[in-house]
């Protein structure tokens, strides 16, 4: 079992910027692989970004894609989610999600999740 939790969420406007993060509570923290995800209003939940556990590979979504930054603490147990140059379709809540065995960056391939943090963009 692993904790997930997430902060830093909030209202910006566009062009701002956020970090968000992501706690886990196992020691095994460097053996997982860590995802973000997001869901907006009436929308599926969609993949944002991925970093793998060995060697920290990372993946994005296109419509994030040099505009969000994510990484990985293994001394901290704390993934971030850097989003910089925020639009208003960015607005959603955003979800860490964490599993041992990488498949591939859906929902359905990780088993653990946190609470959400609400992120939200104003035009």
């Amino acid at each position: 079992q692993v904790q997930l939790v997430e902060s830093g969420g909030g209202l910006v406007q566009a062009g701002g910027f956020l970090r968000l993060s992501c706690t886990a509570s196992r020691s095994t923290f460097s053996s997982f692989h860590f995802a973000w995800f997001r869901q907006a209003p009436g929308k599926e939940r969609e993949f944002v970004a991925g970093i793998k556990r060995s060697g920290g590979g990372t993946a994005y979504a296109d419509s994030v894609k040099y505009r969000f930054t994510i990484s990985r603490d293994n001394v901290l147990n704390t993934v971030y989610l850097q989003m910089n140059s925020l639009k208003p379709e960015d607005t959603a809540v955003y979800y860490c999600a964490a599993d041992r065995g990488y498949s591939r960056w859906e929902p359905g391939a990780f088993g653990y999740w946190g609470q959400g943090t609400q992120v939200t963009v104003s035009s």
